[in-house]
């Protein structure tokens, strides 16, 4: 089995530590502005938690129907930091075994994984924009109200915006560092 270059191995290492600020930084964003909020609603999702406008975007969303957003909403929210730390072990593995399955292996882990979350936010968004009370204040024949899984969507008076915050940017980082290392592998062939 191939061994990887000295600087194929730091750039694993590099993609390993990008994981790290996915505990400290917010991953995901979810932007509200409308005529009434023109400064605009946020909501962050971290690891573990959420923060911003949540109460103020659940005030806003009772009116239509919508599931009140908390954290209980978000069972990952209790095993998620388990799975990064198990990622983030197996990658400090792949650096220290140093050979070419091993950065093929990880770039794998991780995009797998990648895939695997927006799955999961696109089958939230889905559930939370389609499954409205029926007795709800406002109702719209055949409107639903599933928030973009990235970029803007209009929803009624309000623009909506879904996409990647601090730390999501920083993970990407990681990946791309993957992808140079990879590059530089097959060159090195």
């Amino acid at each position: 089995m191939k061994s990887l270059s000295i600087t194929n191995r730091l750039l694993i290492l590099v993609a390993v530590l990008t994981l790290i600020p996915s505990y400290f930084t917010p991953l995901w964003q979810i932007s509200l502005w409308a005529p009434q909020y023109p400064e605009g609603l946020n909501m962050k999702i971290w690891i573990d938690h959420l923060s911003g406008n949540v109460d103020q975007i659940n005030g806003v969303n009772h009116y239509i129907g919508m599931k009140h957003i908390g954290v209980e909403m978000f069972p990952e929210f209790t095993y998620l930091k388990y799975v990064m730390g198990a990622i983030i072990s197996l990658g400090v593995v792949f650096f220290l075994i140093g050979k070419r399955w091993s950065l093929y292996s990880f770039l794998g882990l991780l995009t797998l994984f990648g895939i695997a979350i927006l799955a999961d936010m696109y089958r939230w968004g889905y559930e939370y924009g389609h499954e409205l009370d029926p007795k709800a204040a406002i109702k719209v024949e055949g409107m639903v109200y599933q928030p973009p899984l990235i970029g803007y969507k209009q929803l009624l008076n309000f623009l909506a915006y879904s996409g990647p915050d601090t730390g999501s940017w920083i993970l990407m980082g990681g990946v791309g560092m993957l992808m140079l290392a990879v590059f530089l592998d097959w060159k090195g062939k």
